[in-house]
């Protein structure tokens, strides 16, 4: 009994350890890039937006949970470490991908980007907030839904913070439709996988 119990009780304590680690890690690249902006791969990019949206991002399910879900939860759960760490994949890697300049030297490394960050993303949404008793075809439609409009923010916000007054201006419109189809997609995948992963769908 012993060895059974041992990974399920191990499992969360995993998963926790790595949500602090990822935000430890971002708080790291986001201080390095006030100290050394010229390192920080983001100089040019919005850099002052992405050091406010980005801790903005990774902190908003733990700010909510303590001010209101916590109190909301019928059955006292515990906090959703799982969806905190997909909420605070996105942030980190884009910084990480910045950092390392992939984004500018692997030609399919941002549209790769676009796909999978907005999975994680949406994948972190569905966990901590839609009720687990949605059908397949409501679950994708939720993750749709978000993942479309978060992608359009997202493109909004790069055009007004620097895409208008940079070289990608003559080529932002064909690359930004190929984002937001990418995003999109991402989200299609988040849905699917996670209605299928979650347990207790029978709304009770």
């Amino acid at each position: 009994m012993t060895t059974m119990t041992a990974p399920v009780t191990a499992r969360p304590a995993v998963i926790r350890y790595a949500a602090l680690a990822a935000k430890l890690a971002l708080l790291l690249l986001l201080l390095s890039a006030l100290i050394w902006p010229d390192l920080s791969g983001i100089k040019g990019k919005a850099s002052t937006a992405r050091l406010v949206v980005y801790p903005i991002g990774a902190l908003v399910l733990p700010l909510w949970w303590f001010a209101y879900g916590r109190a909301k939860s019928k059955l006292h759960q515990a906090f959703p470490w799982p969806a905190d760490l997909l909420m605070t994949l996105p942030w980190l890697v884009d910084l990480i991908g910045n950092r390392l300049n992939l984004f500018d030297t692997i030609t399919w490394w941002d549209d790769a980007m676009h796909f999978l960050l907005w999975a994680f993303l949406t994948a972190g949404v569905l966990t901590a907030f839609a009720p687990r008793s949605l059908s397949r075809a409501l679950t994708v439609f939720v993750a749709l839904g978000f993942g479309a409009t978060a992608a359009v923010i997202w493109e909004l916000g790069e055009y007004v913070a620097f895409v208008r007054h940079s070289p990608e201006l003559q080529t932002a419109y064909t690359d930004t439709l190929g984002d937001l189809a990418l995003g999109s997609l991402g989200a299609l995948l988040a849905g699917l996988v996670i209605y299928q992963v979650r347990p207790a769908r029978s709304g009770r």
